[in-house]
């Protein structure tokens, strides 16, 4: 089976990201799209394993196999989280609803750690164009603070929430180079500081819910050897 045929008859769950999934896109946004497919089982049965991600076939569409998918999710990786809540779904069939509704079990205090982790190294990147082009990339540094903001407010509530809201025209204003950069480093340090003051008293686990994830992926992986077997 190819990758493409995968993606095409196996996708379980698929959604919209970036800036239209965020609330900033504008005039030639480009559309992201993200899903998730299941592998059927017996193909784990060969000695060539089904791919763990599937780049296409649409333009600017990725695609990540079920187990991998729930891999990266229960590590907290900011982008595999953001597309369970996206909130531009495409398709989803009976699995995908299970996977969102237990969306909740992979959230933990271990997001700030990843997402602030994810946050530093896009500042590196930051710090290096300002070297060498004497400017930022100003819509990457639009989308590093709103990643920030999304951290900070899933910390305080519990709930992760991608559209950027009240902070949108100022984020856009960013992402068009009319706040200076000392402006934004100092938005930056601040929400900084906001992220850590809200992870002692937030109301997420210690740790994401290993036993329900894997509860779910193996009566997924069971049913689909019956279907398909």
């Amino acid at each position: 089976m190819t990758p493409e045929a995968l993606v095409r008859d196996h996708t379980i769950y698929s959604c919209v990201m970036g800036s239209r999934a965020f609330g900033l896109a504008t005039e030639g946004s480009d559309t992201d799209r993200r899903g998730v497919y299941l592998a059927p089982t017996p193909l784990y049965w060969r000695f060539e394993k089904p791919p763990t991600h599937v780049e296409g076939p649409r333009e600017e569409q990725f695609s990540w196999e079920l187990e991998r998918f729930c891999e990266l999710a229960l590590r907290g990786n900011p982008n595999i989280l953001e597309c369970l809540h996206s909130p531009l779904v495409e398709q989803v069939d009976d699995t995908g609803r299970e996977l969102l509704a237990l969306r909740g079990a992979f959230l933990s205090r271990r997001v700030h750690q990843t997402f602030v982790g994810y946050a530093t190294t896009q500042r590196r990147k930051l710090d290096a164009d300002l070297r060498q082009y004497g400017a930022p990339r100003w819509k990457h540094a639009m989308h590093l603070l709103r990643l920030l903001i999304s951290c900070r407010d899933l910390l305080r509530t519990g709930r992760l929430t991608l559209d950027a809201g009240p902070e949108r025209d100022r984020l856009l204003a960013v992402k068009r180079g009319e706040i200076t950069w000392p402006e934004i480093e100092a938005w930056m340090a601040r929400l900084h500081s906001e992220t850590d003051e809200a992870l002692p008293a937030s109301p997420l686990p210690a740790s994401p819910d290993h036993a329900a994830v894997e509860s779910f992926l193996t009566r997924t992986r069971r049913a689909s050897a019956l279907r398909e077997g």
